[in-house]
């Protein structure tokens, strides 16, 4: 029984940190949730969890009405699925670093085309911050994904 409960957590935990994440909004350290998409990136693109797409779906849309943007990251998730899914060069499951430089592509992206959207010195000041917060974080919070989930 106990360990049918801990490999339960353990399945679970990616769902449950992408919830907390979301949840704990805090300026400047995690605004509107958005770090959240660090365990939406991961347990989709290089690390793929069982029925995460569409969880990642619902929650890059409740990134979106946190952030006030009409499904900017539900969009740019699905077409990042989408691109992911009609290539055959590029294996991000096999990425060295956990595919930090992917992640970094992809939401250094985002944040590029949100800053540039309204242009100003102090938006882009936040914007910058937020890329150089959130990718730092990045492997820490994926070590401990990969950490828990591995038996």
């Amino acid at each position: 029984m106990k360990e049918r409960a801990i490999q339960f957590l353990r399945a679970a935990f990616p769902f449950l940190a992408t919830l907390f994440l979301w949840r704990m909004p805090m300026m400047p350290w995690n605004p509107a949730g958005i770090l959240a998409i660090i365990p939406i990136f991961y347990c989709t693109f290089i690390r793929p969890v069982p029925w995460f797409a569409p969880f990642g779906i619902l929650m890059c849309f409740l990134i979106d009405y946190n952030f006030d943007t009409l499904c900017y990251w539900t969009a740019l998730y699905c077409l990042a699925y989408a691109a992911n899914g009609f290539q055959t060069r590029v294996d991000l499951t096999r990425a060295a670093t956990r595919g930090a430089g992917a992640f970094a592509a992809f939401f250094g992206t985002a944040m590029l085309i949100l800053g540039l959207m309204h242009l100003n010195l102090s938006n882009m000041l936040r914007m910058i911050w937020i890329f150089i917060w959130t990718t730092a974080l990045y492997l820490p919070a994926t070590g401990l994904i990969k950490r828990i989930g591995d038996d």
